[in-house]
């Protein structure tokens, strides 16, 4: 069966995973996470991405972004693959892959969708039971969005300045909206979207996009929530 093609589009958000080979782990270390955001950031700034929400888990990792140009991502994903993948080997003197293909994507509608992307990326480690809170774990970009530490990789999202008029207000809204469980029919939905590499938005967000790249995106309706 042919591969289903990616595609992305300079300002639209992208929601992308990566998982390990098999399943397998892809950080060993806490010097291996330091090293994958080090080229996140260069790769990212590099070729023109915003990166608004990232998380690191033990298998895989989920990257919120926005490119400035529809070849952005795919550059960054690529400079990843080569640079952390090298050193990876090299440090543990392994070879061969790390990842397991190519990685997945989908497009996100901003204004239904942008936020609660975001929580679901900074809550894997809490639905993984790993942490009981989202600022336990070290290897997300939580902090930098509802706290003060600093971050050289995370850009903020137009609609993240909305949430208050300065940064402290910006830092407590968006704190609060982790007060609240994301619905599950919302869970089922991203998943889907990420998985089959879909669209993630309203009909009308679907054809939009697929006016944009002049084909269909293969994206369904949304159905029952999946159990999980």
């Amino acid at each position: 069966m042919p591969r289903k093609p990616r595609f992305y589009i300079g300002g639209i958000p992208c929601h992308v995973i990566q998982r390990g080979n098999n399943h397998g782990a892809c950080f060993f270390s806490d010097a291996d996470h330091l090293l994958y955001l080090e080229c996140l950031e260069d790769a990212s700034k590099r070729f023109g991405v915003q990166v608004h929400a990232y998380v690191l888990m033990t298998n895989h990792v989920h990257l919120l972004m926005t490119p400035d140009n529809s070849d952005g991502i795919s550059r960054v994903m690529q400079s990843l693959g080569r640079r952390y993948v090298q050193q990876i080997n090299f440090r543990y003197r392994r070879s061969g892959t790390l990842w397991d293909g190519r990685h997945k994507s989908s497009l996100i509608d901003s204004e239904t969708y942008f936020l609660t992307c975001m929580r679901y990326i900074e809550l894997n480690p809490v639905r993984a039971n790993m942490v009981e809170r989202p600022e336990n774990y070290r290897w997300s970009s939580y902090l930098a969005n509802a706290t003060t530490k600093p971050d050289p990789i995370v850009n903020r999202h137009s609609l993240y300045m909305a949430l208050g008029e300065d940064d402290a207000c910006r830092r407590d809204a968006y704190r609060r909206l982790f007060d609240e469980e994301i619905r599950q029919t919302d869970l089922s939905f991203i998943r889907q979207s990420i998985q089959s590499s879909s669209p993630l938005g309203s009909e009308r967000f679907m054809h939009e996009i697929e006016k944009t790249v002049g084909r269909s995106t293969g994206f369904f309706k949304r159905g029952r929530p999946g159990q999980r």
